[in-house]
């Protein structure tokens, strides 16, 4: 899941103080799921807007709303006639849904509350980890399930560096060696003998920004669409 984490509250009120009303928009999937933009923290942060602006001598008009995605167009349907009520929106989305918001709610102001971390998992109650750069020609096959991309500091595909002692990372004695960690899971699987090949220098060529991809089942309707433009 996409993780973030939401900005300093200094800040977030700096960007919002000269309006009139505002709309905290939430949104129910990744960073819900974080603790950072589901509705409990839209509740949160619009309770602290309010107080802030009282307290300012402010009158700022703030409403509430969370949809399930803010990166899927189904789900602003029903919102779109409330968001005209506001001068802008405060999205509680990472930043492709603060995008995507904007795009679809155009010409509507859409302003950040989050800064978007990594992709990752949950290591346990409270506590995030990275474990994807979304680099677009994934490895795990031939590293047991372990992302050298992502783990390793250095993101090296061909063994650790000189830098690696007792198991820890040069980069932190509390981060583990990513080469440790993928060593012990092919040992695992008896598949230590992968280690011997040398790995490929890894095809960078599919990350272009802006990433696009087309489901097979769609291609063929889009290049139709394209060639009838």
């Amino acid at each position: 899941m996409i993780v973030a984490e939401r900005k300093l509250f200094e800040q977030i009120w700096e960007s919002v103080k000269d309006l009139k009303s505002l709309l905290v928009l939430g949104c129910g999937t990744c960073v819900s799921v974080c603790q950072s933009g589901g509705e409990k923290e839209v509740g949160l942060l619009a309770s602290e807007l309010r107080m802030k602006s009282r307290l300012a001598g402010k009158e700022i008009k703030i409403g509430e709303a969370t949809i399930e995605r803010q990166c899927d167009r189904e789900f602003f349907d029903s919102i779109k006639d409330k968001v005209n009520e506001y001068d802008a929106i405060l999205s509680m989305a990472c930043g492709a849904g603060v995008q995507f918001s904007a795009e679809v709610l155009e010409p509507v102001r859409v302003i950040p509350a989050l800064n978007t971390r990594f992709i990752g998992v949950t290591v346990e109650e409270g506590i995030w980890a990275e474990r994807c750069r979304a680099c677009g020609n994934c490895v795990l096959r031939d590293y047991g399930g372990i992302c050298p991309i992502t783990i390793c500091a250095k993101s090296l595909v061909n063994g650790p560096c000189g830098g690696s002692k007792n198991g820890k990372c040069e980069a932190s004695q509390e981060k583990d060696c990513a080469w440790v960690l993928i060593y012990n899971r092919l040992k695992k699987q008896n598949r230590l003998d992968d280690l011997r090949r040398d790995a490929p220098i890894k095809d960078y060529t599919t990350q272009t920004h802006p990433g696009r991809y087309v489901n097979e089942a769609y291609r063929k309707p889009e290049l139709e669409a394209q060639h009838a433009e």
